[in-house]
């Protein structure tokens, strides 16, 4: 019996390869900008594909008759037509859980390192610059006993408010869609309606999925909402946020700082104004990134690609395409 042949367009540990091997005929191809025939040429005999973030669409699914799964090696799956999809009975899957602990430690390091100004001082003892650290411009903003505001309570966010209250004595707000009665429950966070969630928090977190309802969910009049010292955080999609109206109020003072790990471009134009504020912290969208919560999040996907294609129903379908 002829194994389902799988695509592989992402590096990932040989044992996880292997373990794919058991059970399809794989091929590696690692796409670079501008080699789009060359992936489609690849994809025309495929019935798995296994990557990150590149974009199912029309055009793809067209050039890949016998596709049956394209399994993401990520949470976020905007990358994802899953219209289109749906037309051609194409499973799309994705790797929640694995990363929530430590997408959720990196968010507290954005939230410290912005709110202590890590960044700056670090540049300045390494500059020499040892004079200054009396200055209150280099003075920082408390984290414990103040307010954290989080905008999407999944998973990640309720790792972040137990973070938040059990080692920073945070009061913690949300808002999100549906209220979550067993978070306010079992963590004690308190649900607040957007705009006031907005208005009384000392750090603001965006963590909700990147979508039409979602797109500059933060925008002027929402930074407009925030304390003159609150700082905003971004973990989430760049787009759920307006970058040009994020710029205005870090340079304008509508808020003291922010922290990001994702952009609305990305990776970052050189020219972007956000590369020369002092009072924002930058990362490059990193938040799954240690060893051991990739090679989980690597297996994840290479299992939900193999039960597709050994007829079992994968654990992690994207709810649009369940």
């Amino acid at each position: 019996m002829n194994k389902p042949k799988v695509l592989i367009a992402k590096k990932i540990p040989s044992y996880v390869e292997e373990y794919i091997g058991k059970y399809c005929d794989y091929e590696n191809f690692y796409p670079e900008e501008n080699q789009g025939k060359f992936l489609l040429e690849k994809l025309c005999d495929k019935e798995g594909f296994l990557q990150s973030g590149i974009k199912i669409d029309d055009e793809l699914l067209k050039s890949a008759p016998n596709l049956k799964v394209v399994s993401n090696i990520s949470v976020g799956y905007n990358n994802f037509d899953t219209d289109a999809m749906k037309k051609r009975n194409v499973i799309g899957t994705h790797t929640p859980g694995v990363l929530n602990d430590t997408v959720a430690d990196l968010i507290f390091a954005l939230i410290l390192s912005a709110a202590r100004k890590v960044p700056l001082l670090d540049s300045y003892v390494k500059g020499g610059k040892w004079d200054v650290m009396d200055h209150p411009s280099v003075f920082g903003k408390d984290v414990h006993h103040t307010t954290l505001g989080i905008i999407g309570m999944g998973r990640i966010g309720q790792d972040v408010a137990k973070r938040a209250m059990y080692g920073f004595d945070m009061e913690v707000l949300y808002y999100n869609r549906t209220r979550k009665y067993d978070a306010e429950k079992n963590l004690g966070v308190k649900y607040a309606e957007f705009d006031h969630v907005l208005a009384n928090s000392d750090y603001i977190l965006v963590m909700v999925p990147l979508n039409d309802e979602t797109y500059h969910l933060i925008d002027e009049p929402q930074f407009n909402l925030m304390k003159k010292d609150a700082i905003f955080i971004n973990a989430s999609r760049g787009a759920t946020v307006n970058e040009k109206a994020l710029i205005k109020a870090l340079t304008e003072g509508s808020i003291l700082a922010a922290g990001l790990d994702v952009y609305e471009q990305e990776p970052l134009d050189k020219h972007n104004p956000l590369l020369k504020l002092s009072n924002v912290v930058l990362l490059p969208h990193i938040g799954s990134a240690t060893e051991k919560t990739r090679c989980d999040m690597a297996m994840l996907a290479a299992e939900n690609l193999v039960k597709a294609l050994v007829g079992e129903v994968p654990p992690n379908i994207v709810p649009e395409l369940k």
